[in-house]
């Protein structure tokens, strides 16, 4: 069995731990987990949930997708201190339930990372508009380059730069509630005071689709579920380089244990406060232009008569979308190598350069870059669009994979009687979260284009960028079931002991206790 997971028989060590370096400090894990999923979709998407779904309802489905994303997290974490390879969650589904499921979400990834890298370079050369009228060609060749070369490099100044900018977007968001928070008790230049008026009119909920009574009204609260679910997106790959994390049984558990109180402070306080100050029918929180205009943080702004604030949101979400794809590259590359590491890619994705980065892997992603090009041109632009829709519902079918993949793993716990406790760490609350979750999700799937369904609105895009994951998911797993002849794993042969035994011979050294100033640091262990 051990010779199966990757062993170096003498010691009892990973052999792929060993061949890369391990760059990623704990304080990189914290803060990529604290910040890592801030970007467009808190700082410029988040107009739409409540223009759609009213600020009660923003905040609702905020709220309620944020516990299914920390829940998410939390077992992603466990799975993670227990098994820490690069690659996440496809390592673990081959594992725990069947190779086949480890190849289909595999490649789901692997094809939302291609055009999702692209997708942040276009959104960031857009956002440089805001001051300069040149070709945005410049600027995705540029903002590429930079990406492709940082990938290339020690891991160690991937995380260093995502520290930056994460230490960025926390300062941004907090400057800009203190800003909605003086505006609404009247300490802005036009000194109204502002309370929960938007509130009363034109209400907390918006009737949504034109749709009377409590079914408009709770279906603008179910489409801001879909609208939380991307701005979340990416939150759980805090374990796809945790082969080069540096005490991962230490940093990924300290980075999940936090979860809860980020996503409310970054995620849903932030959509309460904006609730108070823009009110659902102002024509400009439904744009979709992808500059700072469109950020309802900058619509409150501009209503209260601060001119400082869009230049300042705009260069900071540049950073984001810029950052966002370094972390997709990361990412993409990190799960392509963990597809060839048990041969469900070409075995060159897993070659190493001089700085113990897997650089055929990153070529590939870099020269997807040039698909940003296809912005350029209206028809090409267009298909790129749909593209990107295409990569919405893979965040979805992943956190599906994931819970399906934890509760196998849990179940194959209680099968073969081993202990919880013997566990390097453990998620609370289990199993019943991953149920819920897992419930909800699928509710979400399977409604995902129900807005296509009432009649008069009716659209092609949106049919096909819900539901045709669905059928190209189950293709990847049974058509490779078929050719590679592969079962689920039963419960009772899943090879949970030997891991637990691999942490056990390989003990962390324990963290040194804070001193000093450092006993205030909350952000970082």
């Amino acid at each position: 069995m051990e010779a199966s997971l990757g062993l170096d028989e003498d010691n009892g060590e990973f052999e792929e731990v060993k061949a890369v370096r391990q760059g990623l400090h704990q304080r990189h894990i914290q803060m990529i987990a604290l910040a890592g999923t801030i970007g467009t979709g808190l700082f410029l998407s988040s107009g739409q949930a409540i223009a759609r779904s009213g600020p009660l309802g923003a905040f609702l489905g905020y709220l309620i997708m944020g516990c299914v994303a920390g829940f998410v997290t939390l077992v992603v974490g466990e799975m993670g201190v227990l098994i820490p390879l690069n690659g996440g969650i496809v390592r673990y589904a081959e594992f725990f339930v069947d190779p086949a499921l480890a190849f289909a979400n595999g490649y789901n990834l692997v094809y939302s990372y291609l055009v999702s890298i692209p997708a942040e370079l276009v959104a960031a050369a857009v956002l440089v508009q805001f001051w300069s009228d040149l070709n945005s060609a410049i600027w995705i060749t540029i903002f590429g380059l930079v990406m492709f070369c940082t990938a290339l490099v020690f891991v160690r100044v991937y995380g260093e730069l995502e520290f930056f900018f994460s230490t960025l977007k926390i300062l941004l968001v907090i400057g800009v509630n203190i800003m909605v928070l003086v505006i609404t008790c009247g300490g802005g230049p036009t000194h109204e005071s502002i309370g929960f008026q938007y509130w009363r009119n034109p209400g907390p909920f918006v009737q949504y689709l034109d749709i009377g009574g409590s079914l408009g009204r709770f279906l603008g609260v179910w489409t801001a579920l879909n609208n939380a679910l991307y701005s979340y997106s990416g939150i759980e790959t805090i374990t796809v380089a945790a082969g080069e994390t540096r005490s991962p049984r230490q940093a990924i558990p300290q980075a999940t244990k936090r979860i809860f109180i980020r996503i409310l402070l970054f995620y849903v306080i932030s959509i309460f406060m904006i609730g108070l100050v823009v009110p659902s029918n102002d024509p400009d929180l439904d744009k979709s232009g992808g500059t700072a205009s469109a950020s309802p943080f900058v619509i409150a702004a501009t209503r209260a008569g601060i001119k400082v604030v869009p230049s300042i949101i705009n260069a900071v979400v540049i950073t984001s979308a810029w950052s966002s794809g370094n972390s997709n590259m990361l990412g993409g590359s990190r799960i392509l190598v963990g597809l060839a590491k048990n041969g469900r890619a070409a075995k060159f994705f897993t070659r190493l350069n001089r700085f113990s980065v897997p650089w055929v892997a990153i070529s590939l992603y870099g020269l997807f870059m040039a698909m940003g090009y296809m912005s350029l041109s209206s028809s090409a632009n267009t298909v790129f669009n749909w593209l990107q829709d295409l990569v919405s519902i893979t965040t979805l079918t992943n956190w599906l994979t994931i819970l399906v993949t934890y509760l196998r793993f849990y179940y194959g716990c209680k099968k073969q009687g081993i202990s919880r406790k013997t566990l390097p760490w453990v998620a609370p609350l289990q199993p019943y979260i991953s149920w819920v979750s897992l419930f909800l999700l699928s509710l979400l799937l399977i409604t995902g284009g129900y807005s296509t369904f009432i009649r008069g609105y009716w659209d092609n895009e949106t049919f096909v960028s819900s539901y045709i994951n669905i059928p190209l998911f189950l293709i990847l797993y049974f058509g490779y079931k078929v050719v590679y002849k592969t079962s689920i794993v039963p419960l009772e042969d899943i090879p949970i002991q030997p891991f637990i035994d691999i942490a056990n011979r390989n003990p962390e050294p324990l963290p040194k206790p804070k001193k000093g100033l450092r006993k205030l640091n909350i952000l970082w262990g």
